[in-house]
């Protein structure tokens, strides 16, 4: 079952983010694999808010043992993300 998963992420701003993501494509996570859509957006603080659809938990989960190292590296502290089965997707 596909998901949709919500990281609002206080201490990310979108430097950390562009260091965040040079790192992930270094690690040959940049596309990971089960992540159908990525969409990351500024809050008015100038943090981050950043929601995925994934294929499967499990595929986020994986994931997550590169993403959560690379984020503690850039200084993000890794959140909980909420997360909720996707009903329905329309492209365009």
């Amino acid at each position: 079952m596909s998901i949709i998963t919500v990281f609002n992420l206080p201490t990310m701003n979108t430097e950390k983010y562009n260091q965040t993501i040079r790192g992930l494509e270094a690690a040959g996570q940049g596309k990971p694999k089960g992540r159908l859509h990525h969409v990351a957006a500024r809050q008015e603080d100038g943090s981050l808010i950043v929601t995925d659809i994934w294929e499967s938990a499990a595929l986020l989960e994986e994931f997550g043992k590169t993403l959560i190292p690379t984020l503690k590296k850039n200084g993000v502290t890794p959140v909980e993300p909420k997360v909720y089965p996707v009903h329905n997707v329309i492209k365009g």
